[in-house]
């Protein structure tokens, strides 16, 4: 391989170590060469990421909690969320995001969207219904689907069922508890930060190329999705 490829491939891995992202049509030779897309490929596996593109850019997006570019839970509670937010507050984050994109995708059982758009109101009726249905398990199984899946359900079925009585603009006790459309928003505002979804309409959204890019390239991935998309949309409640 040639110092040529090696300095053009460094320059543009140079450009979304920065950014994140690089106009498509200023990474014409990432399309072009294989050499070039190789090499690419391997700096960003290097630091845990990986390479998406929509019609307009070019991305590197972290892959796992290991990568430098992941965003901590202590960054983005500092940043989308009320003082004295906790860590179940991201977990619940998590499965709010994972149900909005399975609205979208017919519940991740197809690799296009299914509907244009999706109203707050539905996002928040979607989520109050998967979380229901992991009480299907008893406190025992659920420690054990933790272990298995790594996520806190416990605390994700606790967090929001305390949601449940609050009313908006009631002021309570502590400085940390919001609403159920509050939390829904706050996730909205942080998807929509990171680009992945955009407000077309009074609490309207619909996901941006670069969401259904990286939802066709890694949720739908089992490898990546940990078998999570299946749980938390396994109607039947069968073992899996």
């Amino acid at each position: 391989m040639s110092e040529q490829i090696v300095s053009k491939t460094f320059k543009l891995y140079a450009k979304l170590q920065s950014n994140g992202r690089v106009v498509r049509d200023n990474a014409k030779i990432f399309y072009q060469d294989d050499q070039v897309r190789s090499l690419l490929t391997e700096f960003a596996k290097e630091v845990d990421c990986g390479l998406i593109s929509d019609h307009d850019y070019l991305y590197m997006i972290p892959l796992t909690t290991k990568s430098e570019f992941h965003m901590s839970n202590d960054r983005i509670k500092r940043e989308y969320f009320p003082s004295r937010a906790l860590n179940m507050d991201i977990y619940l984050m998590y499965v709010a995001i994972i149900v909005v994109v399975g609205e979208f995708y017919d519940s991740y059982q197809r690799m296009k969207p299914t509907r244009d758009f999706i109203t707050i109101s539905d996002w928040i009726r979607s989520l109050d219904e998967r979380i229901q249905s992991l009480k299907r398990f008893d406190d025992n199984e659920l420690a054990v689907k933790e272990d298995l899946y790594e996520y806190h359900w416990r605390d994700i079925i606790k967090n929001w069922d305390a949601m449940d009585t609050v009313k908006e603009g009631i002021r309570r006790h502590t400085a940390r508890t919001v609403s159920r459309l509050s939390f829904v928003k706050i996730t909205a505002n942080f998807m929509i930060a990171q680009g992945l979804l955009m407000e077309i309409g009074e609490e309207e959204y619909r996901l941006t190329d670069k969401g259904m890019a990286i939802t066709e390239n890694y949720y739908m991935d089992y490898e990546y999705n940990r078998g999570v998309l299946e749980f938390i949309y396994d109607f039947e409640g069968e073992e899996l």
